[in-house]
């Protein structure tokens, strides 16, 4: 596995290291010794996928507020999308700041995004399914979000318009207000 640092403080590319031979290829997707060498969370409490019929579905902007924080690993077992972190880190340098990254079945790669970090992505081809891994437990009363399109970030979605499918609880997120310090990490 490699591991690429991301310009948000925390957030990784994982790229797996693929054996090729005449059947294919085989990689580890994740091995605790190699995550705990890069000082990552090496335990899962939680692992989930989400399926989505259409591309231009969008899911997010998502986080768990403090102190339920969670880091998530992400990866796309079918399909592909444009995975979007976006950091809410009231201490963060990179605070506001948005990355994006292709995240495929056929690029096998992964990220890992830190607590406080929003995460979305949409979908780039129908039938994509993304697993996900937290590694703390869900709370409702910490879940938030914040909306795709809101022009305070100015995320650059591969899409002209509205997504083709988002969920009414997605698209309606107020207006974010910067100033505000609950998103704290």
């Amino acid at each position: 596995m490699k591991f690429e640092a991301l310009r948000i403080p925390g957030a990784f590319r994982i790229y797996p290291s693929r054996v090729h031979d005449d059947r294919g290829h085989f990689a580890r997707v994740f091995c605790g010794d190699e995550w705990a060498a890069q000082g990552l969370p090496t335990r899962w409490h939680q692992m989930s996928v989400s399926y989505n019929a259409r591309a231009g579905t969008l899911r997010g902007m998502h986080w768990q507020r403090a102190p339920h924080g969670e880091h998530k690993w992400v990866r796309v077992t079918r399909g592909a999308v444009c995975d979007v972190l976006l950091d809410l880190r009231a201490s963060s340098p990179t605070r506001l700041a948005w990355q994006a990254v292709e995240l495929s079945a056929d690029n096998g790669e992964a990220v890992l995004i830190p607590p406080g970090v929003a995460h979305g992505f949409l979908t780039l081809c129908d039938a994509t399914e993304v697993l996900y891994g937290m590694d703390t437990p869900f709370v409702a009363s910490a879940a938030a979000g914040v909306r795709w399109n809101d022009p305070v970030f100015g995320i650059e979605w591969p899409i002209a318009g509205a997504p083709a499918v988002i969920s009414e609880r997605d698209a309606a997120y107020p207006d974010f207000d910067p100033h505000a310090r609950d998103q704290d990490d």
